[in-house]
């Protein structure tokens, strides 16, 4: 169930020759979520960081796919109720990943702009985009400030590198797209709850990012937490308020259940507590594995950090384990093995902190943009990506810069 990093990499790995494989997700493609940022700032279309399933797996026998939501699960019977019915399992594998967390505040939940998925990220590139038309007619005092004011709430990567690309468009691209707006009076918050961003990665690196996120404009607000937003303002702990139509939440994620996990099994995060084989606690055929799986081991107790690298490497580990032998006695525990973390900042800005290595500037910028883009599935998805960036760096411009309407079905048709 899944196919992000953890789900996708599990089914590649495990053996058709000894598994019927049965891939379900709602989607029919993957997306590659440590880009989406760039799809919300206009540096990227969402095709060029999605890649169809049935593509990716179409010389692969024994595999099948199909689109639906899974609605319980009959762990008893080993069966799963989805929309498109009823299937059996020998085994089931949860790869569900995780959706944005609010941590209880509804109305926040209900303005803010998250971004787990490609259509988030495209709905955020409309909003913010609408905004600045909306700035050019307006003629109340003060609403063009409100319109063009951007808040991002948390400093982990995903804020910081989403800073970083929306600065880069204010201070190189918008002021030529709307000539008539003084992009001098647009402001760029970043709101971390902490004391300084980038809190997963050394303080070398929080303190190289907060300074490059500075030269840009960016006004980080740090030990400051955001408890709601109404009437375009965004309320802080201490009483103070920042005006701003935009509103961006990327201060943290829950695992996402499906119906029919058992409450014992739960744990902080809305994570399964599962072994060191990825077997969830009291079953014995179901596993869990990346952004939902929480494994408490010696090196890491409060489980291991929801990235990339940890889902895929227990997705190769399970997938492994059970390619050798059904015999759970042979299995081998999982171990996780930190290749280290990077974020980017904007152009020749990036921080990069590997096992016994760290280092910030231009190189660290250029290892990002390498290892993002071998990751990418698909060559000429990576081919798409390296155009764009290439031509972005030389021109200091994007031209993908479109607002694009859901359709509309016309219900006036003559017939």
């Amino acid at each position: 169930m899944g196919a992000g990093f953890a789900g996708l990499k599990f089914a590649r790995t495990l053996s058709t020759n000894k598994y019927q494989i049965v891939l379900i997700d709602r989607n029919n493609y993957h997306q590659f979520q440590p880009l989406f940022y760039q799809v919300a700032t206009a540096g990227l279309e969402p095709s060029a960081i999605s890649f169809p399933l049935r593509k990716i797996f179409q010389r692969i026998s024994g595999l099948h796919i199909r689109l639906c939501d899974v609605i319980e699960i009959k762990s008893n019977e080993s069966t799963i109720i989805t929309s498109a019915g009823e299937l059996h399992y020998n085994y089931l594998v949860l790869a569900t990943g995780a959706v944005t967390n609010f941590f209880g505040m509804k109305k926040l939940a209900e303005t803010a702009f998250p971004m787990k998925t490609v259509g988030e990220a495209l709905e955020l590139r409309n909003n913010i985009l609408r905004n600045y038309e909306a700035a050019l007619i307006s003629d109340i005092d003060g609403e063009a400030e409100k319109l063009m004011n951007i808040v991002i709430v948390g400093g982990g990567p995903t804020g910081v590198e989403l800073a970083g690309a929306i600065a880069e468009m204010r201070n190189y691209v918008l002021p030529k797209d709307y000539p008539d707006l003084d992009f001098g009076e647009m402001k760029i918050y970043l709101v971390e709850a902490s004391g300084r961003i980038l809190g997963s990665m050394s303080e070398s690196a929080g303190r190289k990012a907060t300074h490059f996120l500075e030269s840009l404009g960016v006004k980080i607000l740090t030990d400051i937490q955001v408890t709601g937003y109404e009437n375009d303002k965004v309320l802080l702990h201490n009483g103070e308020t920042l005006l701003a139509r935009t509103l961006i939440w990327a201060a943290g994620i829950r695992g996402e259940l499906p119906s029919g996990v058992s409450n014992a099994s739960v744990k902080k995060g809305n994570r399964l507590l599962v072994d060191r084989y990825s077997k969830v606690d009291g079953n014995s055929n179901i596993f869990a594995i990346g952004d939902i799986a929480y494994m408490s081991t010696e090196w890491y107790p409060d489980g291991h950090p929801q990235v990339a690298q940890v889902a895929l490497q227990q997705a190769s580990t399970l997938a492994h384990n059970l390619n050798r032998s059904e015999n759970a006695q042979k299995w081998r525990k999982f171990r996780y093995i930190d290749k280290g973390s990077m974020a980017t900042i904007g152009r020749n800005k990036a921080v990069v902190d590997l096992p016994f290595f760290r280092f910030q500037g231009f190189f660290a910028w250029l290892v990002w943009m390498f290892v993002h883009l071998m990751s990418i599935v698909g060559v000429k998805n990576r081919l798409l990506i390296f155009i764009n960036w290439l031509w972005n760096y030389l021109t200091y411009d994007q031209s993908l810069r479109l607002i694009i309407q859901p359709g509309k079905k016309n219900t006036n048709q003559l017939s």
